[in-house]
Parts: structure tokens; sequence; C-alpha cells
């Protein structure tokens, strides 16, 4: 895709923990980069924090002090209350929001943007349709009418926002676009690869939440890195296999092996929120909307809703726990595993 030689306003719909940090990365990247507009748009969900207004506080002190407190943002960074104003004319928009607010986004911003508008989405859930799996990017696509880039990776936001090493991956359609993105994303220490499988990409980031949840019931239970070693492994492979199967494109088991795949897999299932939470759950027996509240500071879990989407999608097409649905989706010896340890269906998800 082409543009015209003036520079391309970006904005970031989303300022939380992952938001801020990605916040970070392109303030200070479009300071050194004349294809991009030097000031960078931040949507924020406005909250009062101590009595001053959570935007206000980043704009004047550079600081998202609920969701990334401690790491200082560019202030070329401008923290905008309204969607409608921080969104308007934008050339490139970075989606970065819990996923079940999606579609109230999109409805709000279509016709904002210009047509030739490209957008990435760092968003790690799936969304459902009357054919059953809908992807994130395809419901942006399809509200918005623009091209949809996917990031996913290895990524946890403190790390990413403190400057420590990591890979991610982008995917995408059009793979002009999928390299715009890297440029205006990657760092020396946030090494970014671009690869055509973008479906892929982006069913990696939303189901490895789902199997973190089963590695923290794993680590509430004190049931050992061996079963936890075999939860991660098996739930890869069920990964592999859901994809192959929903996906419309040709599925690259390679994809796998890239940051978003088995990296983001691992450091999901040993250190992010939710193992976290899913590893009190079982030791607290309070509910996850309980522990939602006490653990995350306001951000959102998003493997327990996952869990349930993914079970409306296979329920869906007949492939819970069926004979056809095993043989097509499961392998006996997995259905069973997963079931007995309540990491399919069963899940967190609907306590």
């Amino acid at each position: 895709m082409s543009f015209s030689i003036s520079p391309l306003k970006v904005c970031i719909v989303g300022s939380g923990n992952w938001g801020s940090a990605v916040a970070k990365i392109i303030g200070n990247n479009v300071k050194k980069l004349q294809k991009f507009a030097s000031t960078v748009n931040m949507w924020v969900f406005e909250e009062n924090i101590n009595g001053r207004k959570l935007t206000d506080i980043i704009n004047k002190d550079h600081e998202n002090v609920k969701y990334l407190p401690g790491y200082k943002l560019p202030d070329n960074v401008v923290a905008i209350p309204n969607l409608r104003e921080a969104v308007q004319d934008a050339d490139l928009l970075v989606f970065v929001i819990p996923h079940q607010y999606i579609h109230k986004v999109c409805e709000e911003i279509t016709g904002l943007v210009p047509r030739k508008a490209l957008g990435i989405t760092l968003i790690k859930g799936i969304d459902q349709g009357p054919e059953g799996l809908k992807l994130i990017s395809d419901t942006i696509r399809e509200k918005m009418g623009i091209d949809i880039s996917v990031l996913m990776g290895a990524n946890i936001a403190n790390e990413v926002a403190a400057d420590k090493f990591c890979e991610t991956t982008i995917g995408c359609k059009i793979l002009e676009n999928g390299l715009l993105f890297k440029e205006l994303l990657q760092t020396p220490n946030f090494r970014i690869t671009v690869v055509d499988d973008a479906d892929a990409v982006e069913l990696c980031g939303a189901l490895k939440n789902v199997v973190a949840v089963g590695a923290g019931f794993c680590d509430g239970l004190c049931y050992g890195d061996n079963t936890k070693a075999a939860v991660i492994r098996l739930g890869l492979m069920e990964m592999i296999a859901f994809a192959k199967f929903f996906c419309k494109g040709q599925v690259s088991t390679a994809t796998f092996l890239e940051s978003c795949g088995i990296a983001d897999l691992i450091t999901t299932c040993y250190g992010g929120r939710n193992r976290r939470v899913a590893e009190a759950f079982v030791k607290t027996g309070k509910s996850i909307e309980e522990l939602e509240k006490e653990m995350l500071n306001g951000q959102k879990l998003q493997g327990p809703q996952t869990s349930a989407e993914v079970h409306n999608i296979l329920k869906q097409k007949g492939m819970l726990d069926n004979k056809i649905g095993r043989s097509k989706y499961l392998s006996h010896e997995n259905h069973l595993f997963f079931v007995k340890y309540g990491f399919l269906h069963r899940g967190v998800c609907l306590d």
C-alpha cells in the first residue's frame, strides 16, 4: 500500500499494561523515523487516581501509574479520553484492549479513519460468529474495512518496558503492511519476525491463555513440573490441531516455533496472569471475578473467557467429546487427559 509523503499518524487504541509498554516503544521510535508523525495519540479509558484524572497524570507526569507504574512514557505520547477524538484521521491503528470490548470500539470509530488506514491487533482472544470461530482481526477488518496485521509473542509487558530483550511475531495478509508495522515497533531489544501466516499467529496468542489456565491448575494442585510440562506439550499439540482445523488458509507448523507459538506459551504458563489467577483459584476457592479484582489492578483476564468461547465453538461443530470430534480434533488420549484435569470444556471458565 502506498501513502502520501505526509507523516503517518499513529493511534494506540488502549492503555493498559501492554498498551502502555507498546506506547513507550512507539513514542520513542517515531521521534527517530520521519515516516511517522512525531505525536502519538493513545486512547485512555478515563479513571480517577487519588483525585487526579489518569489522562492528566500521563500527560503531565508521563507515567501510567495504574497499569505500568515505574516506567516513564515518552512525552510525545498524548493520552486522550475520547475515543473518537483519539482515532480521528489516524493512518495506523494499534489495537490493544481486552477482546470482549472490540465490537463496541469498532462500532464507535468506524468512519472516522481513512479507508487507506492500516491496523494491527495485539489483542489475545477470539470471537464467535455464525460459522463458529471468528478471529478478532476478522471482526476489525469487517467492521472497519481496513487491512489488519497481528502481533503476538513472548512479551510480558513489564519486561518489554524495562528494555529486556525479547522476540515477537507479526502475522500479516499483505507483507508490505507487516513490514511497515515492524518498522514502527522494532527496537534492538524487541526483535520482530514477520510471517504471512496471520491466522495461526493470532490463534496462538488466544489459545495459549487457555493452556496457561491449565498450567496454573497444576501449580495450585501441586502436581509438579512433570505434569505441568505435559500440559504445556499437549496444549501446544491441541493449539496446532485447532488452528489446522479452523483456519481458512494454509497453516504452517513452523509458525508454532516462532515467538508467537512455543515461546509465548512457555512464558505465559510460567509468568503470565492467567497462570497466577488459576493457581489462586485452586488454592483459595474464590471466583475468577473476585481474583481478577484482587490480583490484576483493573486488568482483564483472557484465559477463562477464551476457554468458554472455545467450548462454544467446539460444541457448535459437534466436537466436544463425541467420537467424530475426537477423531478430527483431539486424539483420544489427549482428550481423556484434558477432561480428567478439567482443562477443556469444564475448565475454570464458568464458575
